[in-house]
């Protein structure tokens, strides 16, 4: 029996002011929305609190680029905020493309027309869940937690 079954890998859409996080249990690899954080100076301590709750093994954060794939102002950003996310967690985190997750999350949102109060309903939460779909998706990502 896998030790991490019930075991979360967490997924975070980091901006400015909210970072949407998602979750997903190894073995179902089927991510959720889990919560919508401020991005202010407690934050690291917010997502200690969701990493302690969920179990979380790991962390996938969305890497912005431009069309391009090059790196942006935002991709900086992200990454130096994924540094001090670093020193405070020893959990692994790993980067994952967010190429147009918010736009399809925005999409999704208004297609179903559906104005649902918590993180199910944020545009922010609901593009972390794609970051982590797509990296759960790649076979090579899905051994790690295997």
């Amino acid at each position: 029996m896998n030790v991490l079954k019930n075991r979360t890998v967490i997924g975070l859409d980091v901006g400015d002011v909210r970072i949407g996080v998602a979750r997903a249990t190894v073995g179902s690899f089927f991510p959720v929305p889990c919560d919508v954080v401020v991005n202010d100076v407690r934050v690291y301590d917010r997502l200690a609190e969701i990493f302690d709750t969920e179990s979380a093994v790991a962390v996938v954060v969305g890497l912005p680029r431009n069309l391009s794939s090059e790196d942006t102002q935002q991709t900086k950003q992200v990454r130096n905020f994924t540094k001090k996310l670093q020193e405070s967690t020893a959990l692994p985190i790993y980067f994952q493309d967010e190429a147009g997750t918010s736009k399809k999350a925005t999409q999704e949102l208004s297609q179903h027309k559906k104005i649902r109060r918590g993180p199910a309903g944020s545009v922010d939460a609901l593009a972390a869940t794609y970051i982590l779909d797509d990296f759960l998706q790649q076979e090579a990502h899905r051994e790690l937690f295997a």
